[in-house]
């Protein structure tokens, strides 16, 4: 925050405490000059004020508060800019990266500052770290377990959909049936592999999905020609005569689907011909997509999660498919 708003704040909270502590003085003062009991002449209602001093305890209490606020505000930030004694914070919040967030976490440790979100990352670790290498790792604690026999141990599926939903749940949904532009992770459709190496690779170091534009080299017709192909390969009704023609510009896309449209794993082109569509499957969005082309993009989760996770996370995402 900027100098004038940090003194604004400092003069609040300091001004505040010490006037309720010179409030509280004030109010402990006998200013009657009488013995405690006494009545005040002040009568209302039949009720009779008397001189009473505040409770010793209630007053001792307040004291004792205020000296913790003011331990407490040397300690910790609160006084605008002020850091506090103890270098504490609740994290590194100026960082906009892995990287940036790595390198902040060192430093603080370097310097013996107390980051808290960086101490309970740790902590957890410590906690839970051991639990991960239990369920995906051998008896020697060297090899990994397979993938697929992972999928078939109920407590580490449990593990990997909490790690699921704390992680992927925001694309893929809770569910992990997907959205548009988001594939379906439990119908067996997979757009670089199924199999447990490749679904670990994919979240391991991430995918990136491009589909050219073709419009500008198509024009409107034909586009709208190998739409009508492209949506004949999985049985829906079309112009037969346009379909014909686009059959035969459709060669320019054989190259990543394949002459039989059936797509490529390795490159990460779909299936054309199952009816199941991952920007939608109307002849508006066909046509859209031919047209002005895709740019998917699966963010790589192994700098963020670590291996232990991953695989617990992959035979999860596995067992949707796989394991019934």
């Amino acid at each position: 925050m900027n100098t004038f708003l940090s003194v604004f704040v400092t003069v609040i909270s300091l001004g505040t405490i010490f006037g309720c502590l010179a409030l509280l003085i004030w109010c402990s003062r006998d200013k009657m000059g009488m013995e405690d009991g006494a009545p005040t002449g002040h009568t209302y209602d039949g009720i009779t004020e008397l001189n009473n001093p505040l409770p010793k305890w209630w007053s001792y209490l307040f004291v004792f508060m205020v000296i913790f606020s003011l331990g407490y505000l040397a300690l910790y930030p609160g006084l605008g800019n002020y850091k506090g004694l103890l270098g504490w914070t609740s994290s590194n919040q100026q960082v906009q990266s892995l990287a940036e967030y790595n390198e902040a976490a060192e430093t603080a440790r370097t310097d013996g500052l107390f980051v808290q979100y960086d101490r309970e990352m740790i902590k957890a670790d410590e906690v839970f770290g051991a639990k991960f290498r239990e369920l995906t790792y051998e008896a020697d604690g060297t090899t990994y377990l397979a993938i697929a026999d992972i999928a078939q141990n109920e407590n580490a599926t449990k593990v990997g959909q909490r790690l699921f939903l704390q992680n992927c749940a925001q694309c893929h949904g809770s569910d992990a049936r997907g959205a548009r532009g988001f594939p379906n992770l439990t119908d067996g459709d997979w757009l670089h592999g199924g199999e447990p190496a490749q679904i670990k690779k994919t979240i391991m170091d991430g995918r990136q999905g491009v589909m050219a534009p073709w419009g500008a080299m198509l024009g409107d017709d034909g586009v709208r020609e190998v739409a009508s192909y492209v949506l004949s390969l999985s049985g829906r009704k079309v112009d037969a005569v346009e379909a014909q023609k686009g059959e035969a510009r459709f060669a320019i896309c054989a190259a990543c689907h394949g002459a039989d449209a059936k797509g490529q794993t390795i490159m990460g082109a779909p299936n054309l011909t199952d009816n199941i569509w991952l920007y939608g499957g109307s002849r508006a969005a066909v046509e859209d997509t031919i047209r002005h082309g895709r740019h998917g993009v699966m963010p790589a989760w192994k700098d963020i999660l670590g291996e232990d996770k991953i695989q617990l996370l992959s035979a999860y995402v596995y067992s949707l498919s796989n394991v019934k």
